[in-house]
């Protein structure tokens, strides 16, 4: 068991078995809003104080899941969490959600590197409602510190890694932008202020929100691929203060992807007025 569930850190190990690793309590709890109704079969591993704790969570569980007890030392030896709180998933990769057909709101990340930053946009896409995410490689979205630093958020939103490779990646990712531009999608890069590009650029408020939308946020350390930004049809500066360079790609997120949700929401209220 704990072979199994250290292979199933790396992406190779996930794809070989078919499942995805879901550490602690949280995750399980997240499993209620998705996979429970459809009775999903999927495997728990728990320590004794663990599931006497919870029992009630337990009893929850639908009848096709599979509960093993596990020894706490057992189970730190396969996690990656320093600290497990007794429990771990591990969910079939078929469960998770589908990509959804003819999206308006997507996210577009080119080659994003840092799991924990991967984990937060995923989590701030979640809350903005975005319907769908396309990653140019980087960090994979299955891979423990992304799912957790996610709050679960993989778990309700479909995310589709593209290319083996960074190369690759950025040319599928391209693709992707291209199709979505002729099926009527406003492709909106994220640009530092005063940088050179062949857009109409303007600071993020003055963008019209309210229409279809992919988002697109660059490399932490390199910005936008000039591919990808050549697929683009608008861009959008978030102004700071000159006291920093930049801001991290899941900083930078924040502001942009609510402000959508706000100008969705003004705009409706403004309809009932």
């Amino acid at each position: 068991l704990v072979r199994r569930l250290r292979s199933l850190s790396s992406r190779a190990g996930r794809e070989e078995h078919g499942v995805v690793l879901l550490e602690g309590t949280h995750q399980l709890q997240e499993l209620q809003h998705c996979v429970w109704q459809e009775s999903v079969a999927f495997d728990v591993v728990a320590t004794p104080a663990w599931l006497q704790a919870h029992a009630g969570l337990i009893r929850s569980l639908p009848g096709s899941v599979r509960v093993q007890r596990v020894s706490a030392e057992a189970l730190q030896a396969g996690l990656t969490t320093v600290q497990p709180d007794g429990v771990a998933c591990l969910l079939p990769l078929s469960c998770l959600p589908a990509a959804v057909q003819a999206p308006n709101f997507v996210l577009a990340l080119d080659r994003i590197q840092d799991p924990g930053n991967l984990g937060t946009l995923l989590r701030t896409a979640r809350a903005a409602d975005i319907q769908q995410v396309w990653c140019a490689s980087g960090a994979d979205p299955l891979a423990p510190k992304v799912v957790r630093s996610s709050a679960g958020a993989i778990l309700n939103l479909p995310v589709e890694r593209l290319g083996p490779d960074s190369a690759e990646g950025v040319v599928q990712l391209s693709e992707r932008l291209r199709q979505a531009r002729e099926a009527g999608l406003q492709i909106v890069a994220t640009l530092v202020p005063d940088a050179a590009a062949d857009l109409s650029v303007h600071p993020y408020w003055e963008l019209d929100w309210t229409l279809p939308t992919v988002l697109l946020l660059g490399n932490e350390g390199a910005g936008l691929d000039p591919l990808l930004q050549a697929c683009c049809s608008h861009g959008v500066t978030l102004p700071h203060s000159s006291a920093v360079e930049s801001l991290n790609a899941a900083a930078a997120a924040v502001p942009l992807l609510l402000e959508r949700r706000r100008a969705r929401m003004t705009s409706s209220m403004q309809k009932i007025g």
